[in-house]
């Protein structure tokens, strides 16, 4: 059994939904912690997926669907709080009337210090070394150099965004695609080999992780931020798995009931994927609502995108390909529930 230091998933991430009311000031409390990360789409409209961290700080908003340069939204999310965050009257994060998920992480509960680990300080770096979470900023020199991301353990994926180019698109390393290889979150290709520029062929250590000369992650004179998840037991998972092609899909161990799980086929074009179990039409296990973290197209109740969550993982139960072909799919996992807690005693399936 998968025991962990971390019984309440809660205190470090949660899935919270809100109703917008277009108004100023509108306060979301709920969250069980002060979400340091805060991503976030109006279920029912096509908008864009509206990402916020309290390292660049408030107003200042990235797109997961656009490889847009940071932009500045007065009515976005204005404030982090110890409970939850606080939005204006932008459509993307409060329009009025409409259903809203903002998925929540807790780094270092505040905007941190410069980590000097690495050839780069960052010029802040927030970080959770419980819960494999760390958010750091730093400024690219164009040649190749390494960025100290506080953890403590190797991160299995790092998401890297250029703050200030406006034609840069979000770059992803993740252990199981390799450090010659990358994703892009605002894009929809497969993962690509031989690609030297970007991670500079090197893995993350515990104390820092490698970029190369390319402009996504290391344009000279540029500001990045970057994004760093380790596994956690009992808490996240961060793998890879086979599709098999028919809707007895495989069984993936996580240790932990989850609680989202975002989902990229790696080996050809195919659209990014996230499920949780807040919005879902939950009929006993299956969650079947899903976004696409590549697109700003609305929420959709699917009946062949069907996750069955459990107690030690999930299950696919359709043929998709966004899911479940015959190829490999990267996951990112975040638990509703450990296995087992710190009590040592088993928590309770539903």
């Amino acid at each position: 059994m998968a025991y962990t230091t971390i019984s309440k998933s809660s205190d470090y991430f949660k899935t919270k939904l809100y109703t917008g009311n277009g108004s100023a000031g509108h306060s979301i409390t709920g969250v069980g912690h002060q979400p340091d990360f805060v991503w976030m789409k109006p279920r029912t409209e096509a908008e864009n997926h509206a990402l916020y961290d309290v390292v660049r700080g408030t107003t200042k908003r990235l797109m997961s669907n656009d490889g847009e340069a940071q932009e500045t939204r007065s009515n976005g999310l204005s404030a982090f709080g110890t409970d939850g965050f606080t939005v204006n009257a932008d459509n993307g994060e409060n329009k009025n009337t409409i259903p809203m998920v903002a998925w929540c992480w807790k780094a270092g509960a505040g905007q941190g210090s410069s980590n000097t680990a690495g050839s780069i300080n960052t010029t802040y770096t927030s970080v959770s070394t419980t819960a494999g979470f760390s958010i750091s900023q730093y400024t690219g020199t164009g040649s190749a150099a390494t960025v100290g991301h506080g953890l403590g353990v190797a991160p299995k994926v790092v998401m890297v965004k250029n703050l200030s180019s406006t034609s840069t698109d979000w770059r992803i390393y993740t252990r199981e695609t390799g450090n010659q290889s990358q994703l892009s979150l605002s894009q929809n290709s497969a993962a690509d080999s031989g690609n030297t520029a970007m991670w500079n062929s090197t893995s993350p250590t515990t104390t820092t992780f490698s970029i190369g000369t390319h402009a996504g992650v290391n344009e000279n004179s540029s500001n990045f931020i970057a994004y760093c998840f380790a596994d956690v037991t009992g808490f996240s998972k961060h793998g890879i798995y086979s599709g098999s092609a028919n809707n007895d899909g495989p069984f993936i161990y996580t240790g932990f009931r989850p609680s989202m799980i975002i989902i990229k086929e790696v080996e050809s074009t195919s659209a990014w994927f996230i499920i949780d179990n807040a919005r879902s039409a939950n009929v006993g296990n299956t969650n079947n609502r899903f976004l696409r973290p590549n697109t700003n197209d609305a929420e959709t109740n699917s009946s062949w995108h069907k996750i069955d969550f459990y107690s030690n993982g999930f299950k696919l139960q359709d043929d998709d390909a966004d899911i479940n072909d015959g190829y490999r799919y990267i996951y990112m996992a975040f638990a509703e529930a450990p296995l087992v807690g710190s009590n040592n005693i088993p928590c309770t399936a539903r």
